[in-house]
Order: C-alpha cells, then sequence, then structure tokens
C-alpha cells in the first residue's frame, strides 16, 4: 500500500530534509505542488487529501494550516513549537517514557519535539522519573547548535554561501539572553520538572549538529547519587531504543572532546555522562544532528509510526 504525503512548507530547511528522506521511498508519494505552493485553494486540498502532513512552518501558520484541515482521516506531524505543550497533541518523542510509541501510532496529531529540548528531555527525564533528580530541582542546560536551526536570519548571517554569511558572523555566540527561549515551556512540561529550566543556548559557525549539556552536582542531590547510578539510570530507561544509545562510562572516560557534528546525517542521539566515579559532580551530554533527530529525522519516525510502518523507514 501507497501513502501520500503532504509537507506544508516543503522549501524551508526542515521541510527539505524531509522531503529528501522521503522522496527515496516506494511505500509513499509524494504531493508537491510546486509554484503553486503559496496558492492557499491548492494547500487547502493537499492538506485535506493527503493520507498524512508534515508542516515546516512558522507557528502562526502552522496553526491556519491545522485549520484547514477538515478531513478526519488525515494525520498530521507539526514541526513548529506551536503544539508542543498543548495536551490535545501527542508529544512526538518516541523513546521519552514507556508507552510513547504507542501513543504516537495511534494519533492524528502529533507534534514534533524541539531540537535543543531533545537532548536535555533524553537527559533528564529518566532522572525525574527514577527520583534520582527531584521535580522542583533547580536545572541548567548549555547547548550549541549549527546554524541551521536558528531560522532563516541566522542562516543567512552565518551561512557562508548566502553572500553576506561568515562576514560579519562570529565563530560562536551565546543567544537567548532574556531567559525567555520558545523551548523552555517544553522542555519543563516533558521532563517533568515543576519550575522552568535555566536555558542558555549558543550558535556555532557551522551547519548542523549539536551538543546539549546539563550540569550536575551529585552530592548536592537528595539521594547523592553516583555517576554510576545516574549512568545505570539512561541505560535502563533506552535498553531497547533503536536512535538513542548511551555511551558505557569506558567509553566517555577514554574521551577528550566531542564533535557537535559527529552524528550529522543520521536519527540517532547518544549520551553520555562525564564524571569521576568517586566524585561529586558530572556532565551529562547529548550529541545529536539538529536537522536529524531534532528535526527531520524525528519527523520521518513520527510519520511511519502513525502510518503503521518500519519505524526506521528511510533513516540512518
Amino acid at each position: 500500500m501507497t501513502h501520500t504525503i503532504f509537507i506544508d512548507g516543503e522549501a524551508g530547511t526542515t521541510g527539505l530534509e524531509i522531503r529528501e528522506r522521503l522522496e527515496r521511498r516506494s511505500d509513499l508519494e509524494l504531493i508537491l505542488l510546486g509554484d503553486r505552493r503559496r496558492d492557499v485553494e491548492a494547500r487547502r486540498e493537499a492538506l485535506n487529501g493527503a493520507d498524512a502532513v508534515i508542516l515546516c512552518l512558522p507557528d502562526d501558520a502552522a496553526k491556519e494550516a491545522v485549520a484547514m484541515i477538515e478531513n478526519p482521516s488525515v494525520r498530521a506531524v507539526d514541526a513548529s513549537t506551536a503544539y508542543r505543550v498543548d495536551p490535545t497533541w501527542t508529544y512526538g518523542f518516541a523513546e521519552m517514557a514507556p508507552g510513547q510509541r504507542e501513543r504516537i501510532a495511534g494519533a492524528t496529531r502529533v507534534s514534533n519535539p524541539g531540537c535543543y529540548p531533545t537532548g536535555f528531555i533524553g537527559l533528564v527525564r529518566p532522572l525525574v522519573s527514577a527520583g534520582i533528580i527531584p521535580a522542583g530541582w533547580p536545572t541548567t542546560v548549555n547547548a550549541v547548535s549549527g546554524y541551521s536551526g536558528g531560522g532563516k536570519a541566522m542562516i543567512a548571517e552565518f551561512d557562508p554561501g548566502s553572500g553576506a554569511g561568515m562576514t560579519k558572523a562570529p565563530p560562536y555566540r551565546a543567544y537567548g539572553l532574556t531567559l525567555k527561549h520558545k523551548h523552555v515551556p517544553e522542555m519543563t512540561k516533558h521532563t517533568g520538572l515543576e519550575r522552568p529550566v535555566l536555558f542558555a543556548p549558543a550558535v556555532g559557525a557551522y551547519r548542523q549538529g549539536m551538543l546539549v549539556e546539563v550540569p550536575l552536582h551529585l552530592s548536592a542531590l537528595p539521594s547523592s547519587p553516583s555517576v554510576e547510578v545516574v549512568h545505570g539510570a539512561l541505560v535502563e530507561a533506552y535498553a531497547d531504543a533503536r536512535f538513542v544509545e548511551v555511551a558505557s562510562l569506558e567509553e566517555t572516560e577514554a574521551m577528550t572532546g566531542i564533535d557537535p557534528e559527529g552524528l550529522n546525517g543520521t536519527n540517532r542521539m547518544r549520551l553520555h555522562v562525564f564524571g569521576d566515579r568517586g566524585g561529586e559532580q558530572a556532565r551529562l551530554v547529548a550529541l545529536l544532528d539538529n536537522l536529524g533527530k531534532g528535526a527531520s529525522g524525528a519527523a520521518v519516525q513520527n510519520l511511519n509510526l502513525m502510518l503503521g510502518l518500519d519505524e526506521g523507514a528511510g533513516l540512518s
């Protein structure tokens, strides 16, 4: 059986990545509008005529597109921020919790996670669920991403092929300095934390790939967990995960650095627990492709689940 798919916003960074992953597949047929992609009626017809749609639009445009879907059989994956904390939508992080994969498979509306939240939730939610990090604990996350995750303005500033790119952009820049980043509600809700996360994002002068880090004072936590206990909780949480892996303590102890581009082009995420096994501190680090597991790869994974297909079809 061939399923029809419409990508609304296929010309954007995420849309192009998704299209590239889907157009090679024989089990899917893409509805392409070409020059008619800005034609409202053409979009409406495609939104209601596809088996599934993937929305790669700004928040307001995504809401408008959802309102245009009148066919109750159409399944939708939204890649914007619009519905990530909406209780009527299913959160599309299949590895987040037991049963989440099944909830996605049975849903008609799935909100694709953000790239930074994917790394943060992947690291922290298992520790909150296990009682290692209390729900009320003040939690900090530091992260750096390639410029492709920052939207058109940031890409134009950093991309050497954009004309103005690299002439004024620094090699590294901290941003989100108002502490009001739009990912904070998503990070807080889906980890089970009760107070807003302190999020410190940054962008580097490279296209894609990211590191998400959560520092922990182990001795300050109520149970004073060891590095081994923290690592063990993550290993248990992702024992059966196809796209999330936990590096061994032996591997992390031998490392002298992590390349943020190390998993580019894949839908994988690797989690590390750094720290002296007898010490009082730990650095939890997630490595992923912000355009892979952090965006288009996750959208394809969710689409596969919603259509009853192999979860890894079209992914690496």
